[in-house]
């Protein structure tokens, strides 16, 4: 990635920033623990700090939107520059970090998915979340497909196994709300 591009990411993520705070949201766990991490989905502590399991679901972000922008049919200056693909992912994966913190989507996931007490992210884990699209990104840049769908496979099993939630059912509960679905993810 250019200096020119990283400086772009970056301005992404201070406006992104910037509209959290607008919109009230906190730049860390109420708690005040400095614990970079949180991996307990049904505290209040999920999704305040850093890192929580949901992390892994934002890397698989990552890599979809590398594989959508390098597939999709761009304009030749765009198609030809990986560092304008960099700036696009960060701009739609900062454009979800607001959307998901959003009453809208925070009053869904209260109502259709398993996060029942969810209050949106904090700042610094959305910040997190960017860089963890990032992360998925850079990891497809560098895999390929068959890798890339093979990592894509393993951190869904894995989510399923450790929290019963993944992107993917992240998706569907978002989307079609599923009974059977919500009643196995409920410890």
């Amino acid at each position: 990635m250019s200096r020119k591009t990283s400086m772009i990411c970056f301005a992404i993520v201070a406006a992104m920033v910037a509209v959290l705070a607008a919109m009230g949201r906190q730049l860390w766990c109420q708690c005040g623990q400095a614990t970079p991490w949180a991996w307990d989905i049904w505290s209040e502590h999920a999704s305040q700090h850093l890192i929580d399991p949901y992390f892994f679901t934002h890397v698989l972000h990552g890599v979809i939107f590398y594989w959508v922008l390098k597939w999709m049919p761009w304009p030749q200056w765009l198609r030809n520059h990986e560092s304008s693909r960099w700036a696009v992912a960060t701009a739609i994966e900062a454009s979800w970090e607001i959307l998901e913190n959003s009453p809208l989507i925070i009053n869904r996931y209260r109502e259709a998915t398993m996060a029942l007490g969810y209050t949106g992210d904090s700042i610094a884990n959305s910040i997190a979340d960017v860089i963890a699209c990032l992360t998925g990104y850079f990891i497809a840049s560098k895999a390929g497909w068959k890798w890339s769908i093979l990592f894509a496979i393993a951190l869904e099993v894995g989510l399923l196994i450790t929290i019963r939630d993944s992107l993917l059912l992240n998706i569907i509960m978002l989307g079609y709300p599923i009974d059977a679905i919500r009643e196995w993810q409920t410890p």
